[in-house]
C-alpha cells in the first residue's frame, strides 16, 4: 500500500504576496496562516530576514521553503489543522512563537453591529489590546488581540516591542465592512509596547497610539501598553451604600487637586498612585470632605495642560505607575469613606500627529468642518459629534471610568464650548444648525446619550457640567429634554461673590446685590459652588490674595467667606491649597505651600475647612434641601449699610433649622437682633472669627437664647454679637 503523495502548496498569486509583502492586505490571513486543502494543509508565514522557517506539532515537523520576499509556506500532511508553532532562524538559535494567522477573530457579529449602531456601551472591552487566555492542544495559549476601528485605512500593522518595531511580521486583517481592524498574537502578555501603522487613504503610513489602549508610555514616549489587572477590589461596602443613594439629596464637600502638584518629590518627581493612596485619603477625610475631584488622570504629553488635552483616554496617566496603581488610589480613597469625581474632557482632543488626530488618514475622531472641528480658544480639536461610532466611543469612555475604577461622578469639562457653535466665534466662523439657530444639536444628542446611559448603568454616580451660560435644563432628566446631569458648576455665584469680596468693606454696600441675586435663581438647576483652580492661577491670584486689607483682615474675609458658601444652597468645590490660606498662585511645577500650616493663622483656615465640613455633614438642614425653595429663606438681604447677610436653612422632619449670620464689615456689631425662626436657645455651632482659628475671639459664648416676638418676618428674636470679617451659624438645642 503507498502512502498518499503530499500535494503541493496551495497557490497565491504573485500580485497578492506582495500587497501581503507590503502591509497592503485587507485579509492577511487569507494568505498567512493555515489553509486546508486536499486532505493536507498549507501553512505561510511571513517572516523578513529569517534564514530559515520550521512548521513543528505535538507529532511532527516540516521545514518550510521561502516563497516570496520573507513569505515562507510548506504543507503539512495532516487532514486538519494541529496546534502548532513556528521556530524560525536568524542565524542563531530560532525563536519558537505560535502563529497569530491560525486564530478566528475574537470579535464576534453582535460586536461588530453594535460598534456600527453606535451602542456598544463595553468598546473597551472589543477593541484596543487585551490579554486574552484559551485552552489549547499543546499548551494554553494566552496572547493579546489588538482591534482598533479605522474605516478609511487601506491596511493596519502593529509595530511593537514584540517584533522588533518591524510592522511587516503583523498585518490586520479587516472585518467585513465594518471598518475594525482585528489580529489575536499569541504570547504577547501585559507590559509589552505597541502602536498601530496605518495605511490611509492617501497613501501614506501613520503611527498611531492605540485610542482604547488601557496603559501608555510615560510622556515624551508615546506607544501604547498591554495591561491586565489582577487588582482585587477592596470597597464593596461602598459601593452598596453608593448604590442606594442619591448624590442630589446627600452632602458633598469636594477638595478639587491635581495630582501632580499636590506634594512633590525633592527632585521634582510626582508622588506614585501607591505613595498618593498612602496619604491623601487620611487627609482628605481628616478635613472632613465627602469628595476628592481629580483633575484630568487620563494620559496627557504635555503636563502644563493640567491633563485638558488628552491623547489616551482610556489609560490613567503613567507619570504616575500603572491602571491598577490608580485603582488602589480610589479604593484607598472609598475605605476612608471619600468619593472621587474625575475631570473628563469629551469636547475637544490634542493636536499630537500620533494621538488621534487624522486617525486613519482622514478627520476620524475630528469633526471634517473647520468650523465645527476646531477650537480655537484652546488650539484643539473638536470631536464629530454628528457620527455615532464617535459619540459611542466617548459615552463608553465615561462608562469606563465609572465601572472599571468605580469612579463616583465625573465633571463634564467645557460643556458651554459643545453646547454652542458659535462659542469662541465670530461672525462669519460659523454656520447655524438646521433650524437656523446656534445650538449644537449633535453635541447635545451626545450629552443625553452618555447621561442616560450611566445613570441607567451605574445607580448613585453624579455627573456634573461646567456650563457658564444660562441653558435651560442642564440638570433637568433626559425624558423631560434635559442635558441629565446630576449637578452643575454655578459660575455665575462663583464671579458675583468673588466680585464682592475684591471690594474693601467700605465700598461693599453698594454691591450687596452681588451677594444675594444667586439666590433668585438658586433652584433652577442642582448647583456646585465652584472655587475651582481656573480662579487661582494665570494672575488671577490666590483665594487669600483676592481679599482686601492687610494680612488678618484677609486671612478673616477669606474664612467668613467660606462660612458664607457652605452654608448657601448648592454643594462646595474647593480648590486645594484654599484650605492653607495659600498665599501664591497655584502653579503646577511645584507643590502646595504646606510649610503654611507650621503658622497659626493658616494652621487655623484648615482648622475651619475642617470645622466646617462636620457642621456642614452633622446639619442635615444645610443640605437636605439644596434642590428645594422652600429649604431656604432670608431673614435679612438688605441689611447693606452694615454688610450683614443672614439666612435660614430649614431642615425635613426633625432636623433642627441652621441659621447663618456673616458679617463683611470689617467691624463689630454689637446688640445686632436678628429674627428666628423660633424661641428657645440657639447654639453657636460656628464662629469663624473664633481664636481657635486665628480671629479675634469675638462671639456669644457659645450660645444665645432667642424670646417670642415677630421680627424681620420671624417669630422669635434674639440679640447676638456678630464679629468682623465673620461667619456665625446657630442651630436650635433640642
Amino acid at each position: 500500500m503507498t502512502t498518499p503523495a503530499t500535494p503541493a502548496a496551495q497557490p497565491v498569486s504573485a500580485a497578492e504576496l506582495d500587497q501581503v509583502v507590503r502591509g497592503e492586505h485587507g485579509n492577511p490571513h487569507g494568505v498567512l496562516g493555515p489553509h486546508p486543502h486536499e486532505g493536507a494543509v498549507t501553512v505561510r508565514v511571513l517572516k523578513p530576514l529569517a534564514s530559515s522557517v520550521e512548521v513543528r506539532w505535538d507529532r511532527g515537523a516540516v521545514e518550510l521553503s521561502h516563497e516570496h520576499e520573507g513569505v515562507w509556506v510548506g504543507v503539512l500532511p495532516l487532514p486538519d489543522v494541529p496546534d502548532y508553532r513556528v521556530a524560525t532562524s536568524y542565524g542563531a538559535e530560532p525563536v519558537v512563537l505560535d502563529d497569530p494567522y491560525r486564530f478566528l477573530p475574537t470579535l464576534g457579529e453582535v460586536d461588530l453591529h453594535l460598534i456600527n449602531e453606535g451602542r456598544h456601551e463595553q468598546l473597551w472591552e472589543v477593541l484596543g489590546a487585551r490579554v486574552r487566555h484559551y485552552p489549547g492542544a499543546l499548551e494554553p495559549v494566552t496572547g493579546t488581540s489588538f482591534a482598533v476601528w479605522a474605516p478609511s485605512a487601506r491596511a493596519v500593522r502593529i509595530k511593537a516591542d514584540f517584533n522588533s518595531w518591524d510592522g511587516r511580521e503583523h498585518p490586520m486583517r479587516q472585518l467585513g465592512t465594518s471598518g475594525v481592524w482585528e489580529l489575536f498574537v499569541p504570547g504577547v502578555r501585559s507590559g509589552a509596547a505597541y502602536k498601530f501603522v496605518i495605511l490611509g487613504p492617501d497613501g501614506e503610513w501613520r503611527e498611531k497610539a492605540d485610542p482604547m489602549a488601557a496603559w501608555a508610555e510615560k510622556p515624551a514616549d508615546t506607544a501604547s501598553k498591554i495591561f491586565e489587572s489582577d487588582y482585587e477590589w477592596g470597597d464593596a461596602d461602598w459601593l452598596a451604600k453608593r448604590a442606594g443613594s442619591s448624590p442630589v439629596d446627600a452632602p458633598m464637600s469636594v477638595y478639587e487637586m491635581h495630582l501632580g502638584s499636590w506634594k512633590k518629590h525633592l527632585d521634582g518627581r510626582y508622588w506614585s498612585w501607591a505613595e498618593l493612596a498612602e496619604e491623601l485619603p487620611a487627609y482628605v477625610a481628616g478635613l472632613g470632605f465627602t469628595h476628592v475631584e481629580l483633575m484630568p488622570v487620563m494620559q496627557h504629553p504635555f503636563g502644563g495642560s493640567w491633563g485638558y488635552h488628552v491623547t489616551s483616554y482610556f489609560a490613567p496617566d503613567s507619570r504616575f505607575g500603572d491602571p491598577d496603581g490608580f485603582r488602589l488610589l480610589v479604593d484607598r480613597l472609598h475605605q476612608a469613606g471619600v468619593g472621587v469625581i474625575l475631570d473628563w474632557v469629551p469636547g475637544h482632543f490634542a493636536t499630537d500627529e500620533w494621538a488621534l488626530a487624522r486617525f486613519d488618514g482622514t478627520p476620524l475622531y475630528e469633526d471634517p468642518n473647520p468650523q465645527r472641528g476646531w477650537h480655537k480658544e484652546w488650539g484643539s480639536h473638536i470631536f464629530n459629534f454628528g457620527r455615532r461610532e464617535v459619540r459611542n466611543f466617548l459615552y463608553a469612555n465615561a462608562v469606563y471610568w465609572l465601572e472599571e475604577f468605580h469612579a463616583d461622578g465625573l465633571r463634564v469639562d467645557g460643556v458651554a464650548s459643545m453646547l454652542y457653535l458659535d462659542y469662541a466665534r465670530e461672525d462669519g466662523e460659523w454656520s447655524p444648525n438646521i433650524h437656523g439657530g446656534h445650538e449644537n444639536l449633535e453635541a447635545v444628542q451626545f450629552l443625553q446619550e452618555m447621561n442616560a446611559t450611566v445613570y441607567k448603568r451605574i445607580p448613585g454616580i453624579a455627573t456634573i457640567a461646567e456650563e457658564s451660560t444660562s441653558w435651560p435644563g442642564v440638570t433637568k432628566p433626559t425624558s423631560a429634554d434635559g442635558l441629565g446631569f446630576g449637578f452643575k458648576w454655578n459660575m455665575g455665584w462663583m464671579h458675583d461673590s468673588l466680585d464682592y469680596l475684591a471690594h474693601e468693606p467700605v465700598h461693599r454696600a453698594y454691591h450687596h446685590g452681588e451677594m444675594t441675586f444667586s439666590l433668585v435663581y438658586a433652584f433652577s438647576e442642582n448647583f456646585v459652588l465652584p472655587l475651582s483652580h481656573d480662579e487661582v492661577v494665570h494672575g488671577k491670584g490666590s483665594l487669600l490674595r483676592k481679599m482686601p486689607g492687610d494680612r488678618w483682615q484677609q486671612l478673616a474675609n477669606l474664612r467668613a467667606y467660606l462660612g458664607f458658601m457652605w452654608a448657601h444652597p448648592g454643594k462646595q468645590l474647593l480648590f486645594m491649597g484654599c484650605e492653607l490660606g495659600q498665599e501664591s498662585e497655584w502653579a503646577e511645577s511645584r507643590e502646595l505651600d504646606w510649610w503654611l500650616l507650621e503658622h497659626p493663622e493658616h494652621r487655623g483656615v484648615s482648622d475651619l475647612v475642617r470645622d466646617l465640613n462636620a457642621a456642614y455633614v452633622g446639619s442635615p438642614a444645610v443640605w437636605s434641601r439644596d434642590n428645594d425653595p422652600s429649604g431656604f429663606q432670608w431673614i435679612d438681604a438688605n441689611d447693606a449699610g452694615r454688610n450683614v447677610f443672614s439666612f435660614i436653612r430649614r431642615g425635613s422632619g426633625d432636623a433642627p433649622d441652621v441659621v447663618c449670620v456673616s458679617n463683611f464689615a470689617a467691624v463689630p456689631h454689637d446688640d445686632y437682633r436678628v429674627g428666628l425662626p423660633a424661641a428657645g436657645e440657639w447654639e453657636e455651632i460656628l464662629n469663624s472669627d473664633a481664636e481657635a482659628y486665628a480671629g479675634s475671639g469675638v462671639g456669644n459664648f457659645g450660645s444665645v437664647t432667642a424670646v417670642e416676638g415677630e421680627w424681620s418676618g420671624q417669630p422669635a428674636h434674639a440679640t447676638i454679637v456678630v464679629p468682623p470679617l465673620a461667619t456665625v451659624w446657630f442651630r436650635k438645642r433640642a
